[in-house]
């Protein structure tokens, strides 16, 4: 997640420097933009969904009572 947040705010700087000298960025237009957009959501889909519809592990749980300990004999 640092990574992203630092790729986006690396982007934001380099942004403002080329509007302060009057550049014009070299990006795709916001439709390009738009669709890569769209590729990474369709991209993240199945895994995001195969993890909703998967039912959480069942996990075991050991009340202390029923714990073996050093004064309890099994």
């Amino acid at each position: 997640m640092r990574a992203y947040l630092l790729s986006l705010l690396l982007g934001v700087l380099v942004g403002l420097i080329y509007a302060w000298f009057g550049i014009r960025s070299p990006a795709p237009p916001t439709i390009a933009l738009v669709g890569l957009l769209g590729m990474l959501i369709g991209e993240q889909t199945p895994a995001v969904l195969e993890r909703l519809s998967t039912p959480p592990s069942s996990v075991a749980v050991v009340h202390p009572a029923d714990a073996p300990g050093p004064d309890r004999k099994e």
